[in-house]
């Protein structure tokens, strides 16, 4: 009973906490906030994936050794050694032209370089502020991170797909799809920066001079991206939530 208790009052706390940030300008946020904005809220979403093929001990030697041959004992898994573990890839999918994300985006940038010039917060704050509903664009950029068992070598083929992909190439296969089955296909892609925000997804705000998405008619949105054989990303979010300080903010 009272182990119950501690964890109401630990969870109450939690959402007392929550509940202070969003209230406060997103200048203010802290960190645990902003981070929680860009991984799980109306604008954003998390994706996991994980790779159970080497989770279990399996002995590697070269081929045509004591017999071997092709499978576990292949030439690249004798040079780089086995795992013996799953590993996790995090996807973290986000809406960059919504207002809130940006502003996530450039509040985890002031609180992790603390000595950044005046003109160099000037030009973040712009960035922040400019409403989503003024651009031409939906942008939804994908960022990535390993996980649990998850090294270089995991990282690799996902970050040669994401660096090496091209709108070409992609243009069929990405799209922004409502809840009435209408797509938006790919408008133009750009790979990820140095900014860290991730690879970028653009698409028409008003394709045919007609917003794709709005409050009365859309009640969902789908984001799908085919970047390789090996790295797909599906992920959607509800129109109904994404009502930031009165506007519909994507």
């Amino acid at each position: 009973m009272k182990a119950k208790i501690i964890a109401i009052v630990a969870l109450l706390a939690i959402v007392g906490s929550a509940v202070a940030q969003k209230d406060k300008k997103w200048t203010e946020w802290d960190k645990k906030y902003a981070q929680k904005m860009l991984e799980d809220s109306p604008w954003a979403k998390t994706q996991n994936e994980t790779d159970t093929s080497e989770s279990f001990f399996q002995p590697t030697s070269q081929k045509g050794v004591n017999g071997a041959g092709a499978g576990v004992n292949e030439d690249d898994r004798t040079k780089q050694g086995a795992s013996n573990q799953s590993s996790n890839v995090k996807y973290f999918v986000r809406l960059l032209s919504a207002r809130p994300i940006r502003e996530a985006l450039i509040r985890t940038l002031e609180l992790n370089n603390s000595g950044a010039d005046a003109k160099t917060v000037a030009g973040w704050h712009a960035y922040a502020d400019a409403r989503g509903q003024d651009s031409n664009s939906i942008i939804v950029a994908v960022a990535y991170q390993g996980g649990q068992g998850c090294d270089r070598r995991c990282l690799g083929p996902v970050q040669q797909a994401f660096d090496s992909a091209v709108t070409a190439t992609l243009k069929s296969k990405t799209y922004l799809q409502r809840s009435d089955g209408k797509q938006l296909f790919l408008e133009k892609y750009i790979p990820p920066g140095k900014d860290g925000f991730g690879a970028q997804f653009i698409f028409l705000r008003m394709p045919e001079e007609k917003l794709f998405i709005d409050a009365t008619n859309t009640k969902e949105i789908r984001f799908y991206s085919e970047v390789s054989g090996s790295v797909k990303i599906d992920r959607r979010f509800k129109i109904a939530d994404m009502m930031y300080q009165g506007e519909l903010e994507y």
